[in-house]
């Protein structure tokens, strides 16, 4: 079964399926230390990677496991990030969210509102019960990104990840459907 990666829209944001065009963008997000000091792999330090991960993006989209959304900024039509649904699980109704945004874009609510056109779409099209993200521990402002979606923190994974050589801990978060207030963020 595929899953359709689809454009969304919000006051400020386009969200949309990936294109060729975007690896330059793509490598130039993932390549900076600064943007993924609390991710779960070290920066990109090969282009080619940003071609793997758009393939990487058509795959899961094609598997019906995912989809991922690039996001330009309406205004000027800049890539700033990126936001996607991976482990869809139809039966169980679950997916999870992650996001990745540059750097200049970190507290202007873009995350906020990109997470929350996803979730709509979630909840709404793909009818899930439940969506799962995960943060490392140090990460507080994605934190608040999901506390201020209606996300409940659920548990501490101890040392689930070497980030930069340093062993890590991560929170787990959840939204429920009946806890979702789409009228929110």
């Amino acid at each position: 079964m595929t899953l359709p990666t689809p454009e969304l829209h919000t006051a400020r944001l386009r969200l949309r399926p990936f294109t060729d065009a975007d690896a330059a963008s793509l490598y130039a997000l993932h390549s900076s230390a600064d943007v993924l000091r609390y991710w779960d792999s070290p920066p990109w330090t090969e282009p080619a990677r940003a071609q793997r991960f758009i393939t990487t993006c058509r795959t899961i989209e094609e598997e019906g496991t995912g989809a991922r959304l690039a996001v330009d900024r309406i205004s000027d039509g800049a890539f700033i990030g990126w936001c996607g649904l991976t482990n869809w699980n139809p039966d169980f109704r679950s997916a999870s969210l992650g996001y990745v945004f540059d750097a200049a874009a970190w507290g202007h609510g873009y995350a906020t509102e990109t997470a929350h056109a996803v979730l709509r779409w979630a909840f709404d099209t793909l009818d899930l019960n439940r969506v799962q993200a995960e943060t490392d521990t140090r990460n507080v402002a994605s934190a608040r990104v999901l506390e201020k979606l209606g996300f409940r923190r659920e548990g501490t994974l101890r040392e689930d990840c070497v980030v930069n050589g340093d062993v890590s801990d991560s929170w787990v978060f959840g939204l429920l459907r009946r806890e979702w207030h789409p009228t929110a963020g």
